[in-house]
C-alpha cells in the first residue's frame, strides 16, 4: 500500500509554485465551450478558467482541450526489438522512449498500457513519474493473463481458476495498476477470435482484481469471449467484434467501458511489409476492420459507453488519436468522440476528479489545437500545436516557437 501511494504521488508530482495564465480563443473544458477564456496554472494544477488578466500569455490562435488519454497502448513493443530477453529492461525502455515522445506529440498525456514483457512497463512508468524520462503518465498492467491451454509459458500463463487467481495476484504484487486478460485469440495478423478462458476463469480474474483494488481489462476479438467477459463484470472490454444484441445490451446496462481499437488493424493493413505479415493477411485485416466498425455502430446506438484506445504498437505511436475518426464514422459527433479520449477515459481510469477536464483543481494537462475540435475531429487528430502535461510544456510546435 505504501508503494502504491508513493507511485500515485509521483504520477502527480508537484511543480514549482510559479503561476502562469494562458489566453485562448476558446476553451473546451470537457463539457462546454468557453470563448475567449484564460486558464491559470499553479503548482502543476489548474487554478482557474475564466476571465483574462492583461499579462496573460497569448495563445489566442488556439482552442484549448484537456490532455488526451489513450486507454490501450503497448509502449514497450518497439519495432525490431533485439533485446526482449529477461534482464534487459533498460535497453527496452531506452528504445521505447521514442514511442513516449511521439505519443506526447499527439496530445496524449496519459496512457493505459496493457501488457509488456519483463515488467518493462512498470519501469517505464516509474521513470516517467519520477521525472527521469519524458513521456505520458502511465497506468500499466505487467504481464497479461494468457491461457496455458494454448501453449503459453509466460509468467502470465494460467489454465485453471486457481492459476488465474494466483497470476492475477502476482501482477498486482509486482506493481501493476490494472489487470489484463486475453480472453480470446487475435493479435497482429491473426484476426481469429476463439475464446481462451472460461467464464469461471474470467469471473475469478475479475473478483481477484477487484479484491486487490485493481480494475481489469479483458481482450476478446470474438463474440464468445466478449459475452463471458461482460457476464464476469470486466471493467473494460477491448476490441470485441461481432457481439450479439444481448451482449451489447448487457454492456450498456452494466456500464462497462468499450474500447474497440478499430484503427490498430488499419495500421497493420497499412504496414504489412514493414511488420513482416503474410501477403494474404490484408483481406482478413480489412474484413475485421469492417466488422469492428459495424459492431461499434451498434454499440453506440445502444448507449454503450466508449473510451478511446489505439492499441498502438511498434511504429504506430504518433497515430494514437486516429481512432477518433472511426468513432465519428460510427455515428458520434466530434464532441462525443472527443469525450471518449477525455472525460470518459478519465472515468474509466477512476481519475475523473484529476484528469480529462479543464477545471480548477485538475492536473494541468492542456492541448492547444488549431481550429474548432467540436466541428471537425480532424483538428484533434492532425492540428495539435502545443501540449502541457502537469504544468510543464512538453510539446511546442507553434509557428515561430523555439
Amino acid at each position: 500500500m505504501i508503494r502504491r501511494i508513493r507511485i500515485l504521488t509521483a504520477f502527480f508530482a508537484v511543480l514549482p509554485c510559479t503561476a502562469a495564465t494562458y489566453r485562448f480563443a476558446a476553451v473546451w473544458d470537457g463539457e462546454r465551450r468557453i470563448d475567449k477564456a484564460c486558464i491559470t496554472i499553479e503548482r502543476g494544477r489548474i487554478e482557474s478558467v475564466g476571465t483574462c488578466p492583461a499579462n496573460a500569455i497569448d495563445m489566442s490562435r488556439y482552442t484549448a482541450i484537456p490532455g488526451l488519454i489513450d486507454m490501450h497502448t503497448h509502449m514497450t513493443y518497439v519495432l525490431n526489438n533485439p533485446v526482449s530477453l529477461p534482464g534487459r529492461n533498460a535497453a527496452v525502455v531506452h528504445l521505447a522512449r521514442e514511442n513516449a515522445l511521439k505519443t506526447l506529440q499527439t496530445g496524449v498525456t496519459t496512457v493505459r498500457d496493457l501488457g509488456a514483457q519483463n515488467y518493462a512497463d512498470i519501469a517505464m512508468r516509474d521513470l516517467i513519474a519520477g521525472g527521469l524520462m519524458k513521456g505520458p503518465r502511465m497506468f500499466v498492467a505487467g504481464y497479461g493473463l494468457l491461457s496455458s491451454r494454448g501453449g503459453a509459458t509466460s509468467p502470465g500463463a494460467a489454465g485453471s481458476v486457481e492459476e488465474v487467481i494466483r497470476v492475477t495476484g502476482e501482477q498486482a504484487k509486482a506493481g501493476a495498476d490494472w489487470i489484463k486478460m486475453y480472453g480470446s485469440t487475435g493479435s497482429g495478423q491473426n484476426v481469429s477470435g476463439d475464446q481462451t478462458f472460461t467464464y469461471e476463469e474470467m469471473k475469478a480474474a475479475v473478483e481477484t482484481a477487484h479484491k486487490l483494488g485493481k480494475r481489469i481489462a479483458i481482450h476478446s476479438y470474438g463474440p464468445g469471449g466478449a459475452r463471458d467477459a461482460v457476464r464476469a463484470g470486466t471493467d473494460t472490454l477491448e476490441h470485441a467484434t461481432d457481439m450479439d444484441a444481448a451482449t451489447i445490451r448487457h454492456l450498456a446496462d452494466r456500464k462497462i467501458w468499450y474500447v474497440p481499437t478499430i484503427d490498430h488493424n488499419r495500421y497493420y493493413a497499412d504496414n504489412i511489409q514493414l511488420l513482416g505479415f503474410a501477403p494474404g493477411s490484408l483481406q482478413g485485416l480489412n474484413n475485421f476492420i469492417e466488422r469492428n466498425l459495424a459492431t461499434a455502430k451498434l454499440a453506440f446506438q445502444a448507449g454503450v459507453r466508449f473510451a478511446m484506445g489505439s492499441d498502438a504498437v511498434r511504429s504506430m505511436f504518433g497515430e494514437n488519436t486516429r481512432e477518433l475518426a472511426w468513432f465519428v464514422k460510427a455515428g458520434m459527433t466530434p464532441e462525443q468522440a472527443l469525450k471518449t479520449a477525455t472525460v470518459n477515459a478519465a472515468e474509466a481510469l477512476g481519475m475523473e476528479t484529476r484528469l480529462g477536464a479543464l477545471k480548477p483543481g485538475y492536473e494541468a494537462d492542456l492541448v492547444a489545437v488549431e481550429g474548432d475540435p467540436l466541428a471537425d475531429i480532424d483538428v484533434v487528430i492532425h492540428r495539435v500545436r502545443w501540449v502541457m502535461k502537469g504544468g510543464e510544456v512538453v510539446v511546442d510546435n507553434r509557428a515561430g516557437a523555439k
